[in-house]
């Protein structure tokens, strides 16, 4: 495993906070993925870097050694990266993108959040549309970027696969299948399923379709005209089932429960026009492909059990 920045800067919150808890939320991650890129960056060097205790956790001589080093090493990639903007083209001022994941949390979120912090002077405007209408406006140069589910290719376009997210079946809170930690799709063969006619309406449709048609079922899914949060109230109200993707499941729902799919993974991508010579796209891209090192955003699906 390489170490990558985003270890030392974990390495380095850690010992300024006294705690992977405290440094997670200064750095608007997970606790979990940082106590575990941090474990897996010690069994990289070979030594622990932290004494951990109850009251928190405080570095070892090498993990002192490693943020001191670590402290210089990055201020001269901020310096070098400084250097390099002083010299380029000037960002242009509006930065337009396609959406079709929820911003509540996950990688787009996490995206988002870092490239505003990097770059504030650079508006980002969104649009939410299926993934159609986005690569034409992709290519219509009316969108600088789509992030998209997926990974098929589209003419005239660069496609870059970035993260992945679980499926998850939403249920009422009284159905006692929600007492499963995971949940398995051909047990949800006979049930009904609601989608919005909104995006991702036509998507869900298509994925129950085709999983349940090679279990051999044709499933009875009812289409309504309603957003997503109505569309959940429903769930909860006992009209059907639905499906929704990791990130949205961060947003409270009341009357409802989110259980994963086993053994489903959602791929999402970057699409943006060959011949886009934005700047604030390029940052963006370089962004986005940092972010995507990183384990967490491409989790497992969950096993058949």
């Amino acid at each position: 495993m390489p170490v990558q920045i985003h270890h030392i800067r974990y390495v380095i919150a850690a010992v300024e906070n006294g705690s992977f808890r405290r440094a997670a939320s200064t750095l608007s991650v997970q606790e979990s993925a940082l106590s575990r890129r941090v474990g897996e960056l010690e069994a990289r060097l070979g030594v622990p870097l932290f004494v951990r205790n109850h009251c928190g956790v405080k570095p070892t001589e090498a993990g002192e050694k490693f943020v001191r080093r670590g402290r210089n090493a990055i201020e001269q990639i901020q310096l070098a990266l400084a250097e390099a903007r002083s010299d380029a083209k000037p960002l242009e001022d509006t930065l337009r993108i396609g959406i079709f994941s929820s911003l509540a949390s996950g990688f787009l979120a996490d995206l988002i959040r870092t490239f505003g912090a990097a770059y504030p002077n650079v508006q980002l405007t969104f649009t939410a549309a299926n993934p159609a209408k986005q690569v034409a406006a992709v290519r219509r140069f009316e969108l600088d970027i789509a992030f998209l589910t997926g990974t098929a290719r589209w003419d005239g376009c660069e496609v870059q696969p970035l993260w992945s997210e679980r499926v998850f079946v939403v249920l009422p809170e009284t159905d006692p299948r929600g007492d499963a930690m995971t949940m398995h799709l051909p047990d949800l063969r006979t049930d009904r399923f609601i989608v919005t006619r909104a995006p991702p309406g036509e998507e869900i449709h298509d994925f129950l379709i085709q999983r349940l048609a090679a279990l051999g079922h044709h499933p009875d899914i009812v289409r309504h005209d309603v957003g997503r949060d109505d569309l959940i109230q429903l769930v909860a109200l006992g009209h059907g089932l639905t499906l929704t993707s990791e990130a949205t499941i961060a947003a409270k729902a009341p009357g409802v429960r989110f259980r994963p799919l086993a053994d489903e993974l959602l791929p999402f991508s970057a699409v943006w026009a060959s011949r886009n010579e934005n700047p604030a796209l390029l940052m963006l891209l370089e962004t986005a492909r940092q972010l995507s090192l990183d384990a967490a955003y491409h989790p497992t699906a969950e096993p058949e059990t």
